[in-house]
């Protein structure tokens, strides 16, 4: 998983789906770029192909453990219809700051 640190954020760009199978893995690479002192994360989705309950339960725990450290979880370049899809039936965008969706 490619990252890349800017200034004021720091960019991860996952890959394939995340699902059961993979939010492991997803979940210890975030926590080591917040135990690093990154509190803003923007995740880049363009390589995302798609998501279960797992990989959005993760995302919600980053949005969770990200404002407690007053930073925040962005999502930008979803190419995935099925993955915009999903988090619009479940307003993920009221939770997360998701370019593109509202």
């Amino acid at each position: 998983m490619k990252v890349e640190r800017l200034e004021n954020e720091t960019v991860v760009y996952p890959e394939g789906r995340i699902d059961i199978s993979t939010a492991g893995d997803f979940k210890n690479r975030i926590n080591d770029l917040m135990e690093e002192g990154a509190a803003n994360i923007c995740l880049d989705f363009s390589q995302v192909s798609g998501i279960d309950s797992s990989g959005l339960g993760k995302l919600l725990l980053f949005q969770k453990q990200l404002k407690e450290k007053g930073g925040k979880l962005r999502i930008r370049n979803i190419s995935s219809e099925y993955v915009k899809k999903i988090f619009s039936l479940v307003h993920l965008y009221k939770v997360v700051e998701i370019e593109g969706l509202s």
